[in-house]
Protein backbone atom coordinates (compact mmCIF):
# COMPACT_ATOMS: atom_id res chain seq x y z
CA UNK A 1 0.00 0.00 0.00
CA UNK A 2 3.05 2.27 0.00
CA UNK A 3 2.98 2.32 -3.81
CA UNK A 4 1.97 5.67 -5.29
CA UNK A 5 -1.74 5.64 -6.04
CA UNK A 6 -2.33 2.30 -4.32
CA UNK A 7 -5.17 3.62 -2.16
CA UNK A 8 -7.12 4.50 -5.31
CA UNK A 9 -6.86 0.93 -6.61
CA UNK A 10 -9.10 -0.64 -3.97
CA UNK A 11 -12.38 0.19 -2.27
CA UNK A 12 -12.60 0.79 1.47
CA UNK A 13 -14.06 -2.65 2.21
CA UNK A 14 -11.12 -4.44 0.58
CA UNK A 15 -8.62 -2.21 2.36
CA UNK A 16 -10.18 -2.92 5.75
CA UNK A 17 -10.19 -6.68 5.16
CA UNK A 18 -6.59 -6.62 3.96
CA UNK A 19 -5.41 -4.64 6.98
CA UNK A 20 -7.23 -6.91 9.42
CA UNK A 21 -5.67 -10.00 7.86
CA UNK A 22 -2.20 -8.47 7.61
CA UNK A 23 -2.23 -7.36 11.26
CA UNK A 24 -2.86 -10.96 12.35
CA UNK A 25 0.02 -12.42 10.32
CA UNK A 26 3.34 -13.39 11.84
CA UNK A 27 6.57 -11.92 10.48
CA UNK A 28 7.34 -15.24 8.78
CA UNK A 29 3.93 -15.22 7.10
CA UNK A 30 4.45 -11.66 5.91
CA UNK A 31 7.82 -12.58 4.38
CA UNK A 32 6.26 -15.58 2.64
CA UNK A 33 3.39 -13.45 1.31
CA UNK A 34 5.82 -10.87 -0.03
CA UNK A 35 7.94 -13.54 -1.71
CA UNK A 36 4.88 -15.14 -3.33
CA UNK A 37 3.62 -11.79 -4.64
CA UNK A 38 6.98 -10.88 -6.17
CA UNK A 39 7.32 -14.34 -7.75
CA UNK A 40 3.99 -13.86 -9.54
CA UNK A 41 4.78 -10.47 -11.05
CA UNK A 42 6.27 -9.95 -14.54
CA UNK A 43 9.97 -10.68 -14.39
CA UNK A 44 9.70 -11.81 -10.77
CA UNK A 45 12.44 -14.40 -11.06
CA UNK A 46 13.53 -14.07 -7.44
CA UNK A 47 16.10 -11.28 -7.51
CA UNK A 48 13.70 -8.46 -6.60
CA UNK A 49 13.32 -6.90 -3.19
CA UNK A 50 10.38 -4.85 -1.94
CA UNK A 51 12.07 -1.62 -3.06
CA UNK A 52 13.29 -2.81 -6.45
CA UNK A 53 9.99 -4.44 -7.42
CA UNK A 54 8.19 -1.20 -6.50
CA UNK A 55 10.51 0.73 -8.84
CA UNK A 56 9.99 -1.80 -11.63
CA UNK A 57 6.20 -1.65 -11.24
CA UNK A 58 6.37 2.14 -11.44
CA UNK A 59 8.21 1.93 -14.77
CA UNK A 60 5.26 0.03 -16.25
CA UNK A 61 2.77 2.43 -14.69
CA UNK A 62 4.65 5.39 -16.15
CA UNK A 63 4.60 3.71 -19.56
CA UNK A 64 0.81 3.37 -19.33
CA UNK A 65 -1.57 1.04 -21.11
CA UNK A 66 -1.28 2.60 -24.56
CA UNK A 67 2.49 2.95 -24.26
CA UNK A 68 2.79 -0.67 -23.22
CA UNK A 69 0.52 -1.75 -26.07
CA UNK A 70 2.53 0.18 -28.65
CA UNK A 71 5.78 -1.34 -27.37
CA UNK A 72 4.25 -4.79 -27.84
CA UNK A 73 3.06 -3.95 -31.35
CA UNK A 74 6.49 -2.54 -32.26
CA UNK A 75 8.07 -5.79 -31.07
CA UNK A 76 5.66 -7.83 -33.18
CA UNK A 77 6.34 -5.76 -36.29
CA UNK A 78 10.01 -6.68 -35.95
CA UNK A 79 9.72 -10.41 -35.20
CA UNK A 80 6.61 -11.55 -37.08
CA UNK A 81 8.12 -11.11 -40.58
CA UNK A 82 11.12 -13.17 -39.48
CA UNK A 83 8.85 -15.86 -38.02
CA UNK A 84 6.81 -15.92 -41.23
CA UNK A 85 9.95 -16.34 -43.31
CA UNK A 86 10.65 -19.69 -41.61
CA UNK A 87 6.98 -20.70 -41.28
CA UNK A 88 7.03 -20.34 -37.48
CA UNK A 89 3.84 -19.56 -35.58
CA UNK A 90 3.95 -17.09 -32.70
CA UNK A 91 1.14 -17.32 -30.15
CA UNK A 92 0.91 -14.76 -27.37
CA UNK A 93 -0.32 -15.76 -23.91
CA UNK A 94 -2.99 -13.46 -22.44
CA UNK A 95 -2.43 -11.35 -19.34
CA UNK A 96 -2.63 -13.48 -16.22
CA UNK A 97 -4.78 -12.35 -14.56
CA UNK A 98 -6.62 -10.38 -17.25
CA UNK A 99 -7.07 -7.31 -15.06
CA UNK A 100 -4.69 -4.88 -13.43
CA UNK A 101 -2.74 -5.72 -10.28
CA UNK A 102 -0.65 -3.12 -8.47
CA UNK A 103 -1.50 -0.61 -11.18
CA UNK A 104 0.21 -2.66 -13.93
CA UNK A 105 -1.22 -2.07 -17.42
CA UNK A 106 -2.96 -4.92 -19.22
CA UNK A 107 -3.02 -5.22 -23.02
CA UNK A 108 -4.01 -8.85 -23.85
CA UNK A 109 -7.02 -9.42 -21.60
CA UNK A 110 -10.14 -9.26 -23.78
CA UNK A 111 -11.43 -10.16 -27.22
CA UNK A 112 -10.94 -6.55 -28.33
CA UNK A 113 -7.32 -6.70 -27.14
CA UNK A 114 -6.77 -9.88 -29.15
CA UNK A 115 -8.31 -8.30 -32.24
CA UNK A 116 -6.13 -5.19 -31.91
CA UNK A 117 -3.02 -7.35 -31.61
CA UNK A 118 -3.82 -9.38 -34.70
CA UNK A 119 -4.72 -6.25 -36.67
CA UNK A 120 -1.48 -4.52 -35.62
CA UNK A 121 0.60 -7.01 -37.59
CA UNK A 122 -1.54 -9.09 -39.96
CA UNK A 123 0.23 -12.35 -40.72
CA UNK A 124 -0.38 -16.10 -40.39
CA UNK A 125 2.65 -16.05 -38.06
CA UNK A 126 0.95 -13.69 -35.60
CA UNK A 127 -1.30 -15.80 -33.43
CA UNK A 128 -2.87 -16.42 -30.04
CA UNK A 129 -2.68 -18.84 -27.16
CA UNK A 130 -6.19 -19.61 -25.96
CA UNK A 131 -5.57 -19.87 -22.22
CA UNK A 132 -9.01 -20.72 -20.87
CA UNK A 133 -7.90 -20.02 -17.32
CA UNK A 134 -6.58 -16.54 -18.03
CA UNK A 135 -9.22 -15.28 -20.45
CA UNK A 136 -11.88 -17.12 -18.45
CA UNK A 137 -11.05 -15.27 -15.23
CA UNK A 138 -13.11 -12.44 -16.72
CA UNK A 139 -16.82 -13.10 -16.91
CA UNK A 140 -17.16 -10.82 -19.94
CA UNK A 141 -14.93 -13.06 -22.07
CA UNK A 142 -16.96 -15.62 -24.02
CA UNK A 143 -14.34 -18.29 -24.73
CA UNK A 144 -16.38 -20.26 -27.26
CA UNK A 145 -17.15 -17.08 -29.20
CA UNK A 146 -13.48 -16.11 -29.09
CA UNK A 147 -12.53 -19.44 -30.67
CA UNK A 148 -15.20 -18.92 -33.32
CA UNK A 149 -13.89 -15.40 -34.02
CA UNK A 150 -10.14 -16.06 -33.84
CA UNK A 151 -9.95 -19.78 -34.65
CA UNK A 152 -7.53 -19.55 -37.61
CA UNK A 153 -5.09 -17.57 -35.42
CA UNK A 154 -5.14 -19.92 -32.40
CA UNK A 155 -2.00 -22.07 -32.31
CA UNK A 156 -1.85 -23.26 -28.70
CA UNK A 157 -4.42 -24.01 -25.99
CA UNK A 158 -4.35 -24.17 -22.19
CA UNK A 159 -7.47 -25.97 -20.99
CA UNK A 160 -7.65 -25.07 -17.31
CA UNK A 161 -10.74 -23.91 -15.49
CA UNK A 162 -11.59 -21.35 -12.84
CA UNK A 163 -14.45 -20.35 -10.56
CA UNK A 164 -15.13 -16.63 -10.46
CA UNK A 165 -16.31 -14.95 -7.27
CA UNK A 166 -18.64 -11.98 -6.88
CA UNK A 167 -15.83 -9.58 -5.90
CA UNK A 168 -13.92 -10.23 -9.13
CA UNK A 169 -11.42 -12.68 -7.66
CA UNK A 170 -11.16 -16.28 -8.83
CA UNK A 171 -9.56 -19.60 -8.01
CA UNK A 172 -8.61 -22.61 -10.08
CA UNK A 173 -11.11 -25.44 -10.11
CA UNK A 174 -11.14 -28.99 -11.42
CA UNK A 175 -10.77 -28.98 -15.19
CA UNK A 176 -14.38 -29.94 -15.91
CA UNK A 177 -15.95 -28.22 -12.91
CA UNK A 178 -15.75 -24.45 -13.22
CA UNK A 179 -17.33 -21.39 -14.77
CA UNK A 180 -15.78 -21.96 -18.20
CA UNK A 181 -17.71 -24.10 -20.69
CA UNK A 182 -14.92 -26.61 -21.24
CA UNK A 183 -17.01 -28.98 -23.35
CA UNK A 184 -18.19 -26.15 -25.61
CA UNK A 185 -14.64 -24.83 -25.85
CA UNK A 186 -13.26 -28.22 -26.88
CA UNK A 187 -16.02 -28.58 -29.46
CA UNK A 188 -15.23 -25.18 -30.98
CA UNK A 189 -11.52 -26.02 -31.17
CA UNK A 190 -12.22 -29.38 -32.84
CA UNK A 191 -14.47 -27.66 -35.38
CA UNK A 192 -11.59 -25.27 -36.14
CA UNK A 193 -9.22 -28.22 -36.62
CA UNK A 194 -11.75 -29.85 -38.94
CA UNK A 195 -11.99 -26.62 -40.95
CA UNK A 196 -8.22 -26.50 -41.28
CA UNK A 197 -8.07 -30.11 -42.37
CA UNK A 198 -10.63 -29.47 -45.12
CA UNK A 199 -8.98 -26.28 -46.35
CA UNK A 200 -6.20 -25.87 -48.86
CA UNK A 201 -3.95 -24.54 -46.12
CA UNK A 202 -1.37 -26.73 -44.43
CA UNK A 203 -3.20 -28.68 -41.72
CA UNK A 204 -1.95 -27.56 -38.32
CA UNK A 205 -3.24 -29.34 -35.24
CA UNK A 206 -3.71 -27.21 -32.13
CA UNK A 207 -1.45 -28.42 -29.31
CA UNK A 208 -3.13 -28.59 -25.91
CA UNK A 209 -1.99 -28.87 -22.32
CA UNK A 210 -4.10 -29.17 -19.17
CA UNK A 211 -1.85 -26.44 -17.79
CA UNK A 212 -2.30 -26.46 -14.02
CA UNK A 213 -3.50 -29.14 -11.61
CA UNK A 214 -4.25 -29.50 -7.92
CA UNK A 215 -1.82 -31.08 -5.47
CA UNK A 216 -2.89 -34.65 -4.72
CA UNK A 217 -1.88 -37.64 -2.59
CA UNK A 218 1.83 -37.82 -1.72
CA UNK A 219 2.57 -34.53 -3.46
CA UNK A 220 0.55 -32.66 -0.81
CA UNK A 221 3.44 -32.92 1.62
CA UNK A 222 6.31 -33.34 -0.80
CA UNK A 223 9.10 -30.78 -0.73
CA UNK A 224 9.80 -28.86 -3.92
CA UNK A 225 6.46 -29.41 -5.66
CA UNK A 226 5.19 -26.12 -7.05
CA UNK A 227 1.46 -25.53 -6.55
CA UNK A 228 -0.30 -25.84 -9.88
CA UNK A 229 2.45 -27.95 -11.43
CA UNK A 230 2.00 -31.27 -9.69
CA UNK A 231 2.36 -34.45 -11.72
CA UNK A 232 -0.73 -36.29 -10.45
CA UNK A 233 -3.03 -33.26 -10.58
CA UNK A 234 -2.11 -32.44 -14.15
CA UNK A 235 -2.40 -36.07 -15.26
CA UNK A 236 -5.88 -36.18 -13.72
CA UNK A 237 -6.85 -33.06 -15.64
CA UNK A 238 -5.31 -34.39 -18.84
CA UNK A 239 -7.24 -37.67 -18.54
CA UNK A 240 -10.52 -35.83 -18.05
CA UNK A 241 -9.86 -33.54 -21.00
CA UNK A 242 -8.85 -36.43 -23.25
CA UNK A 243 -12.19 -38.05 -22.48
CA UNK A 244 -14.02 -34.89 -23.53
CA UNK A 245 -11.87 -34.51 -26.65
CA UNK A 246 -12.43 -38.14 -27.70
CA UNK A 247 -16.20 -37.86 -27.21
CA UNK A 248 -16.56 -34.50 -28.94
CA UNK A 249 -14.26 -35.56 -31.77
CA UNK A 250 -16.64 -38.41 -32.53
CA UNK A 251 -19.57 -36.01 -32.65
CA UNK A 252 -17.81 -33.29 -34.67
CA UNK A 253 -16.51 -35.74 -37.30
CA UNK A 254 -19.70 -37.69 -37.90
Amino acid sequence: MQRDGALQSYDENVLCKAKARFDKMSEAEKVELERNIIAGLPGGEGSYTRDTIRKTIQQFIDLGTEGFREHLFAFLREIIPVAASVNAKMCIHPDDPPFSLFGLPRVVSTASDARALLDACPSPANGLTMCAGSYGARGDNNLVQMVNDFGPSIYFVHLRNVIREADGSFYESDHLDGDNDMVGLVEALLIEEKRRNASADHYLKIPMRPDHGHLMDDELNQEGVKPGYSYAGRMKGLAELRGVIHTMNTIVNR
